[in-house]
């Protein structure tokens, strides 16, 4: 049976590989996002798809280029939860 500080462990990488794999979309969502109310706030602009659809088009480019990267992660973690899963069954 595996042990309170292995799972604190692997609870904690886990949660290391969700805020490494979220952070490209988030930060671009909110660099997009500030520059467009800054762009708003200066023109006196006031359109709601000026906000959305920028930073649509920004996340999903963000997640498509990062796709390879991300998939990567998530595979060596899965390997090694799986190999310390082994370890133990």
């Amino acid at each position: 049976m595996p042990d309170v500080p292995m799972i604190i462990d692997v609870t904690r990488d886990m949660m290391y590989v969700a805020i490494e794999l979220s952070m490209p979309v988030l930060l671009t969502a909110l660099v997009v996002g500030v520059a467009i109310s800054l762009f708003q706030t200066v023109t006196s602009v006031q359109e709601m798809t000026l906000t959305f659809v920028p930073k649509l088009i920004a996340v999903l480019s963000v997640v498509l280029l990062a796709l390879p990267w991300m998939i990567d992660v998530i595979n060596e973690y899965t390997r090694d939860l799986w190999s310390l899963m082994a370890n133990y069954y």
